[in-house]
């Protein structure tokens, strides 16, 4: 263990939203405007709440200009539309979140289709997602576009590495293993059906678990020096009647074999919002015909 590199999330992500917050004052200089992010919250789910204020919270800090929309959990999918539809139409909005998970009436996909892909800020849209996967230039989901960060940021080399994506959700797994894909690795992704998890991890310089499965990635399997990105958030029992977080990765036995590895809670999961907040940025600037890199 005292050779590994706990990847600390937190600090990476406060520092992303520091330089973003910064960018935006530029952008705003340049445009003569803010950027402007608007969440649909449909409903009154615990988890959701809190993470939409947290968003709003972190959008106001780094200057932007936030909105929320709280509509009933009885909300029908036509006036979801009709709501996503004024945003599109709306100058002053640059990114369109629309929370999820959505009531049983409503289907996410017609939802996700219906917003304007240059303000697709979660990257869903079929249009972001078909430009990833083609290579060219698009709004990326946020959780795989903070996997790739903080990469970066260890040091990583993705080029040439064997990279092993476990899960194949059009959330992380599809579009993080694209990103590996641009980033010139060689790709691996594994999924219910493969057979013979370990021994796909054993020739894995990087490992990106996605999968939703408590402390299911044994240290045992890993490769020695590899980097592990474990994008999992479980809830377990603790044995005293409370819980804890867990990731897809068994952390006590895959911390004393990777080279680096993401805690959890405190690794992916705090790069999720800096990343949306980066991606509206993007946005703002795509709109508004300004090059990101000349903030």
């Amino acid at each position: 263990m005292s050779d590994t590199r706990i990847l600390d999330g937190k600090a990476v992500a406060a520092a992303l939203r520091a330089e973003i917050a910064a960018k935006v004052q530029r952008f705003g200089a340049k445009a003569g405007r803010l950027p402007g992010l608007t969440v649909v919250l449909v409903g009154d789910d615990p988890a959701s709440e809190v993470y939409v204020r947290n968003k709003g919270i972190q959008t106001r800090e780094a200057g932007m200009v936030s909105h929320e929309i709280k509509l009933a959990g009885s909300t029908s999918q036509a006036d979801l539309l009709a709501v996503v539809a004024k945003l599109n139409a709306d100058p002053a909005v640059d990114g369109i979140l629309v929370q999820m998970p959505l009531p049983a009436q409503i289907d996410t996909q017609a939802v996700i289709a219906a917003i304007d892909p240059a303000k697709d800020v979660d990257g869903l849209h079929p249009v972001n997602a078909g430009r990833l996967a083609q290579g060219i230039e698009a709004l990326v989901p946020c959780t795989p576009l903070g996997c790739m960060i903080l990469l970066e940021k260890a040091g990583v080399a993705v080029a040439g590495a064997n990279a092993l994506v476990i899960g194949r959700s059009i959330l992380v797994g599809r579009p993080v293993a694209s990103l590996l894909l641009a980033g010139n690795a060689t790709v691996t992704v594994a999924h219910s059906k493969s057979r013979d998890l370990p021994a796909l991890c054993a020739a894995a310089d990087i490992v990106i678990a996605a999968v939703g499965r408590p402390e299911m990635v044994r240290g045992e399997w890993l490769q020695r020096g590899a980097a592990v990105i474990d994008v999992g958030i479980n809830r377990v029992p603790k044995g005293d009647g409370k819980t804890k977080l867990v990731g897809d990765v068994h952390y006590p036995s895959a911390v004393e074999v990777a080279g680096v590895i993401t805690p959890v809670p405190g690794g992916v999961g705090p790069m999720t919002i800096a990343c949306l907040l980066q991606n509206t940025l993007t946005a703002a600037c795509f709109r508004s015909g300004i090059d990101p890199a000349s903030l």
